[in-house]
């Protein structure tokens, strides 16, 4: 069974910095899995936002973020981060962390259905 913490949002005017971390435990190895960032706003449907191979650290990002956010892996820490810059009003959304067992492939996952683990979220609010 995977377990996914996350921490670190709040609140940040528009244009300011934010590190989201999802500490992850399992009792077997995480070498062959894809770690996802995704967001949800109120009264929108769960949105993705970066992928990331736990082993390779190979990347995938939603357009919307691309250049502005870093999804990266702390392996010794069993560890997974969201650097977000350059914030906005519309990246107002509660952003859940979420693990899939087998997502060392190419595309990386990026819907919610390919992923089997997913923390308890934590709430980011960018103000104007």
């Amino acid at each position: 069974q995977v377990q996914l913490v996350e921490s670190g949002g709040g609140l940040v005017q528009a244009g300011g910095s934010l590190r989201l971390s999802c500490a992850a435990t399992s009792g077997e190895t995480f070498r062959s899995y894809a770690m996802g960032w995704f967001r949800q706003a109120p009264g929108k449907e769960r949105e993705f936002v970066a992928s990331i191979t736990w082993s390779e650290h190979n990347t995938y990002y939603a357009d919307s973020v691309k250049g502005r956010f870093t999804c990266s892996v702390d392996n010794a820490k069993n560890t997974l981060y969201l650097q977000m810059n350059s914030l906005k009003p519309e990246d107002t959304a509660v952003y859940y962390c979420a693990a899939e067992p087998y997502g060392s492939r190419w595309p990386l996952p990026s819907h919610v259905h390919e992923f089997d683990y997913w923390g308890q979220g934590t709430q980011v609010t960018v103000s104007s």
